[in-house]
This record gives C-alpha cells, sequence and structure tokens, in this order.
C-alpha cells in the first residue's frame, strides 16, 4: 500500500465512522430523542435502544448518586469493577490515581474518554487518572459495557466511559456540598461549583461556557476507625474460635540485628535483651526480636485537593458550519501517609555503634562477637515521621475543530492535545542514606534506643523534603470523519461513516538524582532515600500510530437493522531518547519492540418485533498495543517485596538468604524485537442481550457478554514467583543495594505475553414506574473471570476468590433505587448497593500472619462476608432558582467486612479499602442556585 493509499484510507474510514454517529444524531433528532454519541443509544425504550450495551446517566442521575468526584460516581455503577482506588496510594505507590475498569478486565482495557476524544493517560499506557476530571463539568456520563476496538482502536476491549461536559449553557449555576462522617470531621469533604454560560447558539450564533470547581477532602487515619485502629495485630473469630492476624514487620525501633557467623545467621534486638522490653509504640516481642505492627499508623483516605477550569466555545460560521473549541485544566493534590520507612541496612561490626549495642547483647546471647563476619539492622525509623508523598497533578486537554455539513456530507475535523505531569514530593518520612550514616557515626543518632523527642530533633537533619520524581504524559491527536446517506434498504436509508485519525505519544520519566542514586549519569554520587525506590533511571519515549475506520448501518427491513465496523491500525515501534545498556550506561538512542498493526471488525444486529420488544447481538475482535514503558523501562529497583521464606536452596545466591524477610525486586521493560518482545494483546468479545416493555410502566433488560483476551501481558505477582522458586528460579539475581551498600538477593519482574484470560457475565437493567413510586434495579453478575500465567499452567479461577494476583473478582453486585416522588418540589430516593462474599486470601502457617488461641502460627481460609448499604436522599426544590438535597450514606453505619488479607491495596489491615468504604455513615448537603 502506497503513503496516499494509506493516508486516503485512514480519512475515509474516520470520515465514515464519524458521518454514521452525525447521521444517527440528526435521525435521533427528528424523533426529538436524544442521541448517543459512543454508539447507538442510552435511552431506555425499544424503539430507539440499539445494538449495542450503552447506559447514560444524566445529570440528574448523577445528582441522586451523592457521589462527589467522577471516582465516587465510577465506584457505584455495579459493571465497574478492578479499578483503582485513593486507598491505593497508602503504601507509596498509585500517585492519586483512580480510574475505571467495566466488568474486572482491567483499567488499561477501559478506554475513557472527554467529550468522545482520548485523554492523556497518567501514564505511559491508556488509563487515565479520573482525578483530573471535575464532577462539577460532568453533564452526563455513558457507559459503552461492550468492546469498541472496532470504532476506537486499541485499548477499548472491555468497554468506553465517556465523560459529556457541559455545552450550551446560559445561565449561571453555584452548587456547595458538603459531606460528612458521623465519627468526627476525618474524611469530611467539600465541593464548590460555579459555571455560566454566555450567548445561545441557534440564537446568537454563539455560545461560551465557563465553570470552575473545587474540592477537598481530609485524612482518614486507621487510629480513627475501630475495625482498623489494631492493625496488623487484629483478633477475630471465625468458625466459633479465636484468632488473632498477626502481620508485622522486622523492620522496627529500636533496630533488629542480624549477624551471619559460621554457624548460623540469628536474628535479635540489641535493646529487648539488654533492657527485656521492646518499649517502642507499636511493638511487640516475638521471640528475641521486636517487630513493628505498621497497620495501625497508616491512613485508610489521603488529603485530597482539585482545582477544575472548563471552557468551552461554539460559534456558528454561516448555516452549515460550526468551530467549536473545549479546554480543560484540573490541579490535583493528593497527600497520602503511611508506614514510617523501613530499611535494612549493613552495620559495620567495627563501628562505636556497634560494640556499643550490639557485642553486649551477643554476651548475653552467648554469641562470641569475634564469630560474627558481617552485621545487618533492620531499621524502621519512626523519628523521621511516617512516610508522606504530595502528588502534584496538573491535567492539561484542549480540542477545537469544525464540523459542518458538505457535499452531502456531514463532517467534523478536531485537533486534540491533552498531557498530564505528576511530581512525588517528600514530605516527611524518608531520610537521606548518607545524612544518616553521618548521623549514627558521629553517635548524633542512636537507632537502639526507644524514639524520644531528643532523637526525632537529632534525625530531623536526615529527613528529606524535596521532589522524588516527575512523569510527563502527552498525545496530540487529529480526527477526521465524515457520514451521509448511501442508498434506500427496504426498512430505511443506509448510513456510511468514514474515518481516520493519528496520534502521537510522549512519554517522560525524570526521576531525582538521590532517587537514581549512583549511575552513568552521576558516576560519582552516593545518596540513596531511605524508605523509598532507588537506583531508578530516567525514560523518554515516543511512538505514533494511526488508525481508519468504516462503519455501515443498514435497515434490512423494518425492525431489523445490521451494523457493521472495520478498523486498521498501525503502530510505530517505540523510540527511546534515554536508552541505557544492559550495565547502566547511557548509549544512543535506539527504537525498541516491535511495530504492530491490526485489523478488528465487528457485526452487531438490533431486531424489534414490535414496540415491546428487543432483541440484539454482536460478536467482535479487539486488541491492545503493549505500553511504552513495557517496552523501554531499564531493569531498576522496585522496592521491596512482602515477607517470603527465602527461595534458595543452593547455590552462589544461598550466601544471600536471609530466612522470611522482604526480600528486594527488581522492575523493568522487555525492549526485544521480533518473537522475543512483545506483542499487541488481542481478544474476542460477544454479546446477547433483549429489552422487553410490557407495559409502558415497565422496561426489564438484560445481556449476556464474552470477552476473551489472548498474548495478556502482565508481570509475575511476587507471590507466585517466592511461591514457586524452582519454577521461577532465573528470575532471582543477585543485586547491589545502594541504601544497605551490599548485594542483596532480589526477584526481576519483567513483562511477558500470558496466555489468555477469559470473562463472561450478565448484567441487568429494570425499571418499574407506579404513580410516584420509581423502581430501578441494576446489576453485574459474573459468570467467569479465569486467567492462566502460563500456557502450561492451570487455569486460575477468580470470581468470588481472592486470587494470587491479590485482587477479588465479585460474584454479585447490584444497585436498587427507589425513588418517590411526593410532590414537584419534594422527592426520595433510597439506594441499596450488594456485594456478595468472597473466599478471603488463604494464609498458610510458613507465612507467620494468623495465629491460634494458644500462640501457634496456622493455616486458615475463610470467607468475607457480603455487604448491603443503603443510601437516603431527599431533594427539596424551593423555586426554580434554589434547590436543597440532603442524604445520609450507608444509613446503618455498616463497617467494612473483616479481611484476613496481607497483600494488594494499600497497607491497611483488617479490611481491604480497594472494595470497602471506611468513612462509615456520612451526611451530605447539597445546595444549587441559578441565576
Amino acid at each position: 500500500m502506497t503513503m496516499k493509499e494509506t493516508i486516503l484510507s485512514r480519512s475515509v474510514r474516520l470520515m465514515f465512522t464519524v458521518g454514521l454517529g452525525l447521521a444517527a444524531q440528526q435521525a435521533v433528532a427528528q424523533d426529538n430523542i436524544q442521541r448517543v454519541e459512543i454508539t447507538g443509544s442510552a435511552v431506555k425504550r425499544v424503539a430507539i435502544e440499539g445494538a449495542l450495551p450503552v447506559q447514560t446517566l444524566s445529570k440528574a442521575q448523577i445528582e441522586q448518586t451523592g457521589a462527589n468526584t467522577v471516582a465516587d460516581l465510577v465506584a457505584t455503577l455495579p459493571s465497574m469493577q478492578g479499578f483503582v482506588t485513593s486507598s491505593t496510594s497508602i503504601n507509596g505507590g498509585g500517585g492519586g490515581v483512580q480510574t475505571a475498569s467495566v466488568h474486572a478486565i482491567g483499567s488499561s482495557y477501559t478506554l475513557v474518554l472527554l467529550n468522545g476524544r482520548r485523554m492523556a493517560p497518567y501514564s505511559s499506557g491508556s488509563a487515565v487518572n479520573l482525578a483530573s476530571i471535575p464532577l462539577a463539568a460532568v453533564e452526563r456520563v455513558e457507559i459503552l459495557t461492550d468492546g469498541a476496538s472496532a470504532l476506537y482502536g486499541s485499548d477499548a476491549i472491555a468497554g468506553v466511559v465517556n465523560f459529556i461536559l457541559k455545552k450550551n449553557q446560559t445561565d449561571a449555576n453555584i452548587e456547595l456540598t458538603y459531606n460528612r462522617p458521623t465519627k468526627g470531621s476525618a474524611g469530611a469533604t467539600t465541593n464548590v461549583a460555579i459555571s455560566k454560560g454566555f450567548g445561545d447558539l441557534d440564537n446568537d450564533g454563539f455560545n461560551v461556557l465557563l465553570a470552575y470547581s473545587h474540592d477537598t477532602q481530609k485524612e482518614l487515619n486507621a487510629s480513627e476507625r475501630r475495625f482498623a485502629a489494631p492493625g496488623g495485630v487484629h483478633d477475630f473469630e471465625e468458625g466459633g474460635k479465636r484468632y488473632s492476624l498477626y502481620q508485622l514487620s522486622g523492620n522496627s525501633i529500636p533496630g533488629n540485628v542480624t549477624v551471619r557467623t559460621a554457624n548460623g545467621n540469628p536474628a535479635f534486638n540489641p535493646s529487648l535483651i539488654t533492657t527485656g522490653k521492646c518499649g517502642a509504640a507499636n511493638t511487640f516481642q516475638v521471640g528475641n526480636r521486636c517487630l513493628y505492627n505498621y497497620g495501625a499508623v497508616v491512613e485508610l483516605l489521603p488529603e485530597m485537593k482539585r482545582d477544575g477550569l472548563f471552557g468551552s466555545t461554539n460559534i456558528k460560521l454561516g448555516n452549515d458550519w460550526t468551530f467549536f473549541a473545549e479546554g480543560l485544566y484540573s490541579k490535583f493534590t493528593s497527600t497520602a501517609r503511611y508506614a514510617p520507612p523501613a530499611q535494612p541496612l549493613s552495620l559495620n561490626i567495627n563501628s562505636p555503634l556497634y560494640k556499643a549495642h550490639v557485642v553486649p547483647a551477643l554476651g548475653k546471647l552467648g554469641i562470641d562477637p569475634a564469630s560474627v563476619n558481617s552485621a545487618t539492622m533492620a531499621l524502621r525509623l519512626v523519628d523521621a515521621g511516617g512516610r508522606t508523598d504530595d502528588w502534584k497533578t496538573d491535567a492539561k486537554h484542549l480540542a477545537f475543530g469544525v464540523r459542518g455539513a458538505q457535499w452531502g456530507w456531514d463532517m467534523e475535523a478536531a485537533f486534540t492535545h491533552s498531557e498530564t505531569t505528576a511530581a512525588d514530593h517528600a514530605v516527611a518520612g524518608y531520610t537521606s542514606s548518607d545524612k544518616l550514616d553521618a548521623l549514627m557515626a558521629a553517635g548524633t543518632y542512636n537507632p537502639f534506643i526507644v524514639p524520644t523527642a531528643e532523637t526525632r530533633a537529632a534525625l530531623a537533619s536526615a529527613v528529606l523534603h524535596q521532589q522524588l520524581d516527575e512523569t510527563r504524559s502527552r498525545i496530540n491527536a487529529l480526527n477526521l470523519r465524515g457520514s451521509r446517506e448511501v442508498f434506500q434498504a427496504p426498512g430505511g436509508a443506509a448510513m456510511l461513516a468514514l474515518g481516520g485519525d493519528f496520534m502521537r505519544q510522549k512519554y517522560v520519566y525524570d526521576p531525582s538524582a538521590i532517587a537514581m542514586g549512583a549511575n552513568s549519569l552521576q558516576p560519582n554520587y552516593t545518596d540513596s532515600p531511605i524508605g523509598g525506590i532507588q537506583g531508578s533511571f530516567p525514560t523518554d519515549a515516543t511512538r505514533k500510530s494511526w488508525g481508519a475506520f468504516a462503519e455501515l448501518v443498514v435497515p434490512v427491513v423494518k425492525g431489523l437493522e445490521l451494523t457493521a465496523d472495520l478498523r486498521y491500525d498501525s503502530y510505530d515501534a517505540v523510540r527511546d531518547k534515554m536508552n541505557f545498556d544492559s550495565a547502566g550506561k547511557l548509549v544512543a538512542p535506539a527504537i525498541k519492540g516491535n511495530e504492530a498493526s491490526k485489523s478488528t471488525y465487528k457485526l452487531a444486529a438490533a431486531w424489534r418485533p414490535s414496540d415491546s420488544l428487543l432483541l440484539r447481538g454482536s460478536y467482535g475482535t479487539g486488541f491492545k498495543a503493549p505500553i511504552l514503558t513495557d517496552i523501554t523501562n531499564p531493569l531498576q529497583g522496585g522496592g521491596v517485596a512482602n515477607a517470603h521464606p527465602c527461595p534458595i536452596t543452593s547455590g552462589p545466591l544461598l550466601a544471600l538468604c536471609d530466612g522470611t524477610k522482604e526480600y528486594n525486586l527488581l522492575n523493568g521493560g522487555n525492549p526485544f524485537t521480533g518473537a522475543a518482545g512483545l506483542k499487541p494483546e488481542t481478544s474476542k468479545q460477544a454479546s446477547l442481550g433483549l429489552r422487553v416493555e410490557p407495559s409502558k410502566s415497565l422496561s426489564l433488560g438484560m445481556d449476556v457478554w464474552d470477552v476473551k483476551i489472548k498474548d495478556q501481558i502482565s508481570k509475575l505477582p511476587e507471590n507466585e514467583v517466592f511461591g514457586n522458586p524452582a519454577k521461577y528460579m532465573g528470575l532471582f539475581v543477585s543485586y547491589y543495594d545502594p541504601i544497605q551498600k551490599e548485594n542483596v538477593l532480589a526477584a526481576s519482574l519483567t513483562p511477558f505475553n500470558l496466555a489468555q484470560s477469559h470473562y463472561r457475565g450478565i448484567d441487568w437493567d429494570h425499571t418499574y414506574r407506579m404513580g410516584k413510586w420509581n423502581f430501578n434495579w441494576t446489576g453485574t453478575y459474573m459468570l467467569k473471570a479465569d486467567f492462566q500465567t502460563l500456557p502450561t499452567d492451570p487455569v486460575e479461577h477468580s470470581v468470588g476468590r481472592f486470587d494470587s494476583y491479590n485482587a477479588v473478582t465479585f460474584r454479585w453486585i447490584s444497585k436498587l433505587q427507589v425513588g418517590w416522588k411526593q410532590s414537584d418540589r419534594l422527592s426520595h430516593s433510597l439506594t441499596g448497593v450488594y456485594k456478595s462474599g468472597y473466599q478471603d486470601m488463604s494464609i498458610a502457617a510458613s507465612s507467620q500472619a494468623i495465629r491460634d488461641e494458644a500462640g501457634n502460627f496456622v493455616s486458615l481460609s475463610r470467607k468475607v462476608e457480603d455487604s448491603l448499604v443503603w443510601d437516603w436522599q431527599t431533594r427539596f426544590k424551593f423555586n426554580a432558582n434554589l434547590t436543597l438535597t440532603g442524604g445520609v450514606k450507608n444509613l446503618f453505619d455498616r463497617e467494612p467486612p473483616f479481611s484476613q488479607r496481607i497483600a494488594g491495596g494499600g497497607n491497611q489491615l483488617g479490611y481491604d479499602g480497594r472494595y470497602a468504604d471506611p468513612l462509615g455513615r456520612q451526611l451530605y448537603l447539597v445546595a444549587g442556585y441559578k441565576f
């Protein structure tokens, strides 16, 4: 194919799809019915509902949820599972990111659009940080719960979430919201939103809309909730017996020590041995060591602030054309705190510190100090405070273009520039390795005594207050599309839409000097951040892609409509400006990974044998290109694992074993080309549904869907690697830890193509109206969520259980809403959300995490309880201008169900913050005024 033909085919396909959407808009407008911009219609009527399952949340429905943010809104939908929550940022990762995920398939497989256009992802992939979208600017949300790669290209395997922002508003709106838990003000939120429109597009030929919003959320700590306050020492009952979750860390204060001798490597706490007690807060004696209860000192929800500014303009250019432009700026800050820094440190056996505190303890233990070859200290720097990250995210989104009619075509051309910048600032907790070493060498700071005000003051100069890193993600996209009638079919006019798009994506990761440590860029640098990621490398990667698509809708006969979509996408290989060799030396820029191209298609049908019945179905294919960092990331430090028994039983790595401890992790990309490199993930999906409306008051809808993904790209979970050391022995390496200043054992976790994943379920949406009453029941029942790590592995079934990837897929999630319109001015609603219970994380006795009444470590399998939470809302309209809304979330103050999980999500213990709200009962009030 020539370049001329390629550009032409791409443009034709893009124009084709857009045109079809515009033609559908005209047809719906003629019937005075709202148009849906994703695919088909979201109006719950057989007469216009299309072949694909689309759910629309109007502004009124959004208000009824009581949601304060876009992420809160998405979390209320039963079809959403497996998304990232703000609580995930409470373990040093996440950056305050909140995402969407349709049917538990994953955030990277759910395409998020803003007014039908792509946004810059928060990282190098496709997942968008919902925290960057101000809810006050959203007019409605459209959710397509079916694969849509044949229209949108990569990333739409699971579905599409399209946020439609306000437009053509002429009045001024002011909305104030306050939400507060009944157990104190921790976790309270406030929202202020102001918008004003100028000019009516139809009458004045123009419209300008400006909107501003300011949102805040206070932090919530584990100590402020009964179910989380115990942290890692949590008593519970199961099967009539008493147990205790005993999840503590060997990194403690005063510091524990491991000495290496010819006769073994004993571990002990010098302070405990010499004084007979641990002494510090949140520490517990276990044998000769003091272990630290980190789960008791974390946050449950971070402090968050958001300022959002949205502006749009539409200007008529004659009778047939309109110029449009829209811009969004969002400044989002998430401040998350978790346990003080935990770090094994090498200990000089000839130092005064060692001789003053360790040698006397050796004597009491009967260990000859002369037999010690080396020593390591496992330290918890409580004196530095809890590790606190201040993530600042700036999102900018600009789109402009023209739409109109020419030569019988409805056309649109648009350019989109979208970028996200996220910076991680160390506020507290993290310390400088060089400064800590100097303080201990000088005798200024003593890690072998109980923390006091004096020790905190002594360590203060080593605490970091600086930016740790910054990421920048940007896309530039050009879209062309057009549509028109092409022929008359027996059932009506057949519509053809053609379109094409071109996109350039760029991702830059810029770590600070201390986050990198000594490398080829700064060979004489010595410092490292204690408590943080070290050994990072910068990244500067770009990739270009283009796609073209076509869609044909044919009304075969009256009541039967067939739709065919066809798309072709091409992705270049990745250009990496910051290219490092295997020794960590910066070399010339390189092209990495494989070029990728893919054709996808979709066939769909909608049959209406009568006005009261709709039958629909679809079958299609999809794909997802590898993300930039999965290709370009150099092998670098990835933090530490959870505590695991040493996986090495023989060979040269055996000397690096230290019993059960938190071993190091390494992360990196797969830069290879050809068969060794990453290839796109592919999918096949199908859906079959119906809607029955036997009367105007009753509407019943149900859809069965199925998604299969092949060659899925993922990294092995650490539990899988450490739990099967013989299988993954090649992943364990010797790694020089710049903080410990010695070689340690590490597991390399790099991406590859998995065998397959398979998801299947049923969605339903039933509505019944009876006078002033309205009942709506929606839900998702998962039939299957299976995956294989490798083709030779058995299939893992994750529905209703905590799987090896430390995640849960709920069998049932459903929502029941009951509305009562008491009068034209007063209305009420009651909403219940149900989540089925699931098999909790299975704990083995070797994990030393569960104790029985006798104090013995035991294995335990249990089930997490079902969850049912009810919300109430009352809305009173004083007049045409003023409306007050009050409500109660979690009406019966139900606490999150207990979970014994010790991995996945944040560092909270006793419950799973990804799946349950820790706030408890909340009261909220919303005041809206229009003028």
